[in-house]
């Protein structure tokens, strides 16, 4: 199922690798009944290979809280630009600097 927000997509980009997860956005409990799922996304920027869970190893980001995507596509294809962004620096707040000065070389 292409829109299934559980899945992980990877995108190579530049030499570092963009992870992005779309997330059904929680729907607050006074919305209105009936109203479209809307979606957002978490994501970060990694060289490949990786763990993304080690502080250093990856720049994490994810939607902002007044962002909402009509399908989960929309939330991917927003986060993979967001995630270009960081790589190419032009991102406002976010760079991969701190990864690219982290590498660890042999002795």
């Amino acid at each position: 199922m292409p829109d299934d927000p559980a899945q992980w997509h990877v995108f190579d980009y530049e030499g570092f690798e963009i992870h992005v997860q779309p997330q059904l956005k929680p729907t607050p409990e006074h919305a209105a009944p009936g109203k479209a799922d809307r979606y957002v996304y978490i994501g970060h920027v990694c060289r490949p290979g990786a763990n993304a869970e080690i502080p250093g190893e990856a720049v994490h980001f994810h939607a902002d809280g007044e962002d909402a995507y009509k399908s989960a596509q929309d939330a991917v294809d927003d986060a993979r630009h967001i995630g270009k962004s960081i790589v190419d620096g032009t991102h406002p707040d976010l760079s991969v600097l701190p990864l690219v000065s982290h590498q660890h070389h042999p002795g």
